[in-house]
């Protein structure tokens, strides 16, 4: 199985994110949900230590719908043949969030095991927050539904000083 194979399969199957990250405030998570569109494009390795790892190389542009309203850029690596595989990422995602305004810096990790997921974690970036995003933390749980993309953000953010 080729890389862009198993990124379809990672993406087409509905696995919740875990491991929320803490909150520096006492305050309950909220959620954001809405729908994405995402657009994958493999790209070149550019050296050549990256050459030789033989690992893929995608880029990632994400238009939000929602209670999140934006996009998301960043760059995928992907590894694994057959049934088994992994995927990292680092997105940087820019827009309004429930009447916020900012950008925070999302990971993502996959893993996958004789063609089932085994883990799919999304999490905020530790202090990634800009402007009204300042202090954002959480995870995003990403769900396929008929080819649709949905996504369930459970987040805090500090109350404005």
């Amino acid at each position: 199985m080729n890389v862009k194979a198993l990124l379809l399969i990672a993406l087409i199957v509905t696995v919740p994110a875990t491991g929320i990250a803490q909150s520096k405030t006492e305050t309950s998570p909220m959620h954001a949900t809405g729908t994405f569109e995402v657009k994958v494009a493999p790209q070149t390795a550019d050296n050549a230590p990256a050459k030789a790892s033989g690992l893929g190389r995608l880029s990632l542009d994400k238009q939000f719908h929602g209670e999140l309203e934006g996009i998301g850029q960043g760059e995928m690596l992907a590894a694994g043949g057959g049934q088994s595989g992994a995927y990292v990422a680092l997105e940087k995602v820019t827009g309004t969030l429930k009447g916020h305004k900012g950008s925070f810096i999302l990971v993502h990790r996959s893993l996958m095991e004789n063609g089932a997921p085994k883990e799919w974690t999304v999490v905020v970036v530790p202090d990634s927050g800009t402007e009204g995003l300042a202090g954002l933390s959480g995870s995003m749980k990403i769900t396929i539904t008929g080819g649709k993309h949905f996504y369930d953000l459970s987040y805090t953010l500090p109350e404005p000083k």
